[in-house]
């Protein structure tokens, strides 16, 4: 673990060849971990830009790629990056899941996952004003229904927006019992603040 202090004097290019050299994104999961590991006593802490490549090389294809529930090991070593660097990894994470093609049921799970039980109140926030700037679907409606069982104190130009966006939204899904559960949610959890 000494010996990655290193990765605070690298630039982004000679990261991201580190990074390639090195095999991260193809590793095997309990290197995976290992690795995320190593990196929570890293100190100084990596820099928002590193952690992001890292989180790209290290996360990314292996998200995208989920066909099934991701393994414990991949839980463990996302737990483990997210607890130090939930940020750069929700930039780099959820922006792919959410501009990805096709249905991402998986990958909807595994963002339902971090933010129930992973991230940071700054970043359940992110994770919302991202999801927002995209056209909801039934797929992302579960990641919003997470973001509200938090609880979290939003910013009320954030809540305002997600009380617009179901707004016109709406008729989109007016026989969807998932809306109608999201709608709930938001009307009791933010009662006093929306009229």
């Amino acid at each position: 673990p000494s010996k990655l202090s290193i990765l605070n004097t690298c630039t982004p290019s000679q990261l991201e060849g580190l990074c390639s050299f090195l095999q991260l994104s193809t590793c095997p999961e309990p290197s995976l971990v290992r690795f995320c590991s190593w990196l929570l006593p890293l100190s100084p802490a990596l820099s928002h830009t590193s952690a992001a490549i890292l989180a790209q090389q290290l996360f990314l294809r292996r998200v995208l790629a989920l066909a099934q529930p991701p393994s414990r090991h991949l839980m463990a070593a996302l737990t483990s990056f997210c607890s130090k660097y939930s940020h750069p990894l929700c930039r780099v994470l959820v922006a792919a899941v959410l501009q990805g093609p096709g249905e991402g049921a998986e990958q909807a799970k595994l963002l339902c996952e971090l933010v129930e039980e992973c991230l940071e109140p700054h970043s359940v926030q992110l994770v919302l004003s991202q999801v927002l700037e995209v056209p909801l679907s039934e797929r992302l409606l579960p990641v919003l229904q997470a973001v509200l069982g938090r609880q979290e104190v939003l910013p009320p130009e954030l809540l305002d927006l997600l009380v617009l966006t179901l707004c016109q939204q709406a008729p989109a899904f007016a026989t969807s019992l998932n809306f109608a559960r999201l709608v709930t949610a938001v009307l009791t959890v933010y009662q006093s603040q929306v009229s």
